[in-house]
């Protein structure tokens, strides 16, 4: 009896099968690797919102059937999107001396390896880590954090907090880009424009109209870096 989905998923632990290479004049046999790049592509087209199974078969040219031949379901997929980003991640070794950046660093390439494909980072939340690749970036930045002099159980729970905040800063910043593409000017607006709003407040925003400079600098790298910074400063607390 050949395995079902399930058992290939708990075989490989999320590690993507290689392709074969096509066979001339015979479209290419539907893979896991296949599936994963063809899901990539939707997403860097139309979003992850666009990525249903549905949609993921028929740009395959095939039906959503063969698809559970390979994968379990959409969590199933998630989990493999996550993990191909999650590969391309360089790990440094840790060092008790730079710590900070390192951490900062793996953080800083996880946020781009999302930003790559509007809305992805959504496959991240509320999954658990099962996918070997996904692993690999966790095992590092607790190695890290460890090298660094942190307690195992805060250091724990710190990757949780800088993972969530990378997964949501990324959903945000690839939203703000998208009502920019589709011409949304009114939803997102430039700090000139939110300067004009704040001073236009009543006076019952006394703090906000008072340090709306403040409230506006900085670009998203800015307050990207500052966020993992000041999460940081507390895990010694």
């Amino acid at each position: 009896m050949s395995p079902t989905p399930q058992e290939r998923r708990a075989a490989r632990h999320g590690l993507v099968e290689g392709a074969p290479p096509a066979r001339r004049g015979r479209k290419a046999p539907i893979t896991v690797d296949v599936i994963v790049s063809t899901a990539f592509g939707i997403v860097e087209r139309e979003g992850y919102e666009a990525l249903t199974m549905r949609r993921l078969a028929t740009a395959l040219e095939t039906g959503p059937s063969s698809l559970y031949a390979h994968v379990v379901n959409k969590e199933d997929l998630d989990e493999l999107l996550i993990g191909r980003l999650c590969a391309e991640i360089d790990l440094p070794e840790p060092d008790p001396t730079s710590w900070r950046a390192q951490i900062t660093g793996v953080c800083a390439q996880l946020r781009d390896q999302y930003l790559r494909y509007p809305g992805i980072s959504q496959a991240a939340f509320a999954s658990a880590p099962a996918n070997l690749d996904t692993l690999r970036v966790s095992e590092g930045m607790l190695a890290i954090l460890l090298a660094g002099g942190i307690p195992p159980q805060t250091a724990a729970w710190a990757i949780d907090a800088l993972v969530l905040y990378v997964n949501a800063h990324s959903l945000e910043v690839s939203l703000a880009r998208r009502r920019l593409h589709r011409g949304d000017g009114d939803w997102v607006v430039g700090r000139d424009e939110m300067l004009r709003r704040f001073a236009a407040l009543p006076d019952t925003f006394p703090q906000t109209r008072r340090y709306a400079a403040e409230l506006t600098t900085g670009s998203t790298d800015d307050r990207f870096t500052f966020t993992i910074a000041l999460m940081l400063d507390g895990l010694h607390q």
